[in-house]
């Protein structure tokens, strides 16, 4: 009797070894990312954004999450889904598409480990997506990790496209993992300029989406266990972007949802790769050792 008591007690602490080495356990059961490119926290105060600000209020929210350099789109929207630097995932241009550094590690699909892997390894037939109108985001995202990816068709032509690709994408499959990512801020900061009147009337455009996401996955009946953070790569000034002005490197990051204390804004500091680990947290992953990211563990109840 005592050797089986003694056996028992070995595989609980054999047990609660190995779950503290993983984490917590899941917060929610859905994550919902969405992303503006080009969108600077210097913008948010003035931005006409009640369904964003109604997530602020109702959960946590930083705007002082720091791009890495350079402040441009695919080296930071790499290391947001890759836990790490450009200096460890080899990502160093606005628009790399394979590293112009080589990754300090790779995963057995080739690329630099990222939070949809690390999805994908925990939940084999998990529903994992990635939406986005900038074709450079398939090249960041590890493909072979999802289940489905699409790009917008142009945005000039069919601005709402890519609102209803993620609320069908949402009623029909449920993902755990969904990442949508909007273009339009970026693009619209290069041709009218950044802070210009054209500037906020694309993110009041992006707010009526990002309202229409929400109730697609109240819908869907995910609401009470969806966490959605909406965030950015980088922000910008006058047309361009990759400086090291405060306004090119300050982004928003609000979290909401399941789970989260209704705190407001938050005073740690966050960096870009911050994002994969918070989401690593809310699923009770254990992030690679290349990771550098910390998950924002303040802002959960």
């Amino acid at each position: 009797m005592k050797k089986q008591t003694f056996t028992l007690l070995l595989f609980f602490f054999a047990a609660f070894g190995n779950f503290s080495q993983a984490g917590n356990l899941p917060k929610a059961k859905h994550v919902v990312l969405i992303g503006l490119d080009g969108w600077g926290s210097y913008s948010v105060q003035k931005a006409h954004m009640p369904n964003v600000k109604t997530l602020m209020k109702q959960g946590a929210f930083t705007l002082k999450k720091r791009s890495v350099l350079p402040s441009s789109s695919a080296v930071n929207w790499a290391s947001m889904f890759m836990g790490a630097g450009p200096e460890l995932h080899g990502y160093t241009d606005w628009g790399s598409k394979t590293p112009e550094l080589p990754s300090r590690e790779l995963n057995a699909h080739g690329i630099f480990p990222t939070i949809f892997q690390l999805v994908r390894d925990k939940s084999p037939k998990a529903e994992i997506g990635c939406l986005y109108e900038w074709d450079g985001i398939k090249y960041l995202v590890d493909t072979l990790s999802l289940s489905y990816h699409a790009e917008a068709p142009d945005y000039n032509e069919y601005p709402e496209a890519l609102c209803g690709m993620a609320e069908r994408y949402i009623k029909e499959k449920h993902p755990k993992l969904l990442a949508v990512c909007f273009d339009n801020p970026d693009h619209v900061g290069h041709v009218s300029g950044h802070d210009t009147p054209e500037y906020y009337a694309n993110l009041k455009e992006l707010d009526r989406y990002i309202g229409r996401i929400i109730q697609a996955v109240k819908k869907a009946g995910m609401l009470k266990e969806t966490i959605f953070i909406v965030t950015a790569d980088h922000g910008g000034i006058n047309k361009g972007h990759g400086g090291k002005t405060m306004a090119e490197m300050e982004t928003p990051f609000i979290i909401s949802g399941k789970g989260i204390k209704k705190s407001g804004e938050f005073s740690e500091s966050m960096m870009q790769f911050d994002v994969a680990s918070t989401i690593a947290y809310i699923f009770g992953l254990q992030q690679p050792q290349v990771w550098i990211g910390r998950p924002m563990k303040q802002v959960f109840k």
